[in-house]
């Protein structure tokens, strides 16, 4: 992390799990046991069916709400969607988009990440955009082009003006629920190269101002070696945001001086 340009960001991704009655015990045990300073923004993406619950359980802005999806379209005829505008209004701030479970057994492609973005900003929320390599394109040696294709590919026609509000999250399929983690290295070289490709679309300034995390099974014990990369401003957590005491533990090392 980079504190002079940009604060850590550690966002946990429940999917498809608890129930909306758990929100509220889970939020209580979690500010028993995490610190809040003005480091590092804490973030949980809910379920869509807790959202409504969690906007009054998040306590005092400790903990910034985020949807782990979102339509590409403002309204309309598309039964079993959720607009932008339908998560701002129950106080989201953050969406996941390009997940890379959504990208597997969904379909999405660059294309509908890229729309899903550009709505999400019309709707003034923040992006969180997944990018990441499967393990026969790293063993091909197509980590480096397939990242830097799926970065301009996602911020295709997104404004300057704008570019403050996107957060990027590198997450090696290859890493996710496997039980495997990049090493530090790897994931910093990665991450490294994510600012380099935002400095040549937008300059040095905005680069620097970027969040970029990494999702590839951060957790309690590795956290803090990742976090103390320069390019590395964070995590996005999958089965570790899911138990209070370890979720607390990745936003403490995110403290560390």
């Amino acid at each position: 992390m980079n504190r002079k340009y940009r604060k850590a960001i550690i966002a946990g991704n429940w999917k498809m799990n608890t129930k909306p009655s758990e929100v509220k015990a889970f939020i209580e045990e979690l500010r028993g046991l995490s610190n809040r300073t003005k480091w590092c923004e804490t973030v949980i993406c809910a379920p869509f069916t807790h959202l409504t619950v969690a906007s009054r359980a998040f306590w005092n802005g400790h903990v910034s709400l985020g949807a782990q999806n979102m339509s590409e379209h403002p309204k309309g005829a598309y039964t079993g969607e959720v607009s932008a505008e339908m998560l701002r209004d129950v106080g989201v701030k953050y969406v996941i988009i390009g997940h890379s479970e959504r990208r597997q057994y969904f379909g999405e492609t660059d294309l509908t990440v890229n729309k899903k973005i550009l709505a999400a900003l019309e709707a003034d929320l923040h992006p969180i955009v997944c990018v990441g390599e499967s393990l026969e394109q790293r063993e091909l040696g197509l980590t480096n082009e397939l990242i830097s294709y799926q970065v301009r590919a996602a911020l295709a026609g997104v404004p300057a003006d704008k570019l403050r509000k996107i957060v990027i999250a590198y997450e090696p399929i290859w890493a996710i629920g496997t039980g495997n983690t990049a090493t530090a290295e790897q994931a910093d070289e990665v991450c490294s190269l994510i600012r380099a490709l935002v400095r040549g679309l937008y300059g040095a300034r905005l680069a620097r101002a970027m969040p970029i995390l990494y999702g590839g099974s951060m957790n309690e014990k590795n956290a803090e070696e990742l976090l103390a990369k320069p390019d590395i401003d964070g995590g996005l957590i999958g089965g570790a945001s899911l138990v209070p005491e370890k979720f607390a533990a990745i936003i403490n090392a995110a403290n560390q001086e």
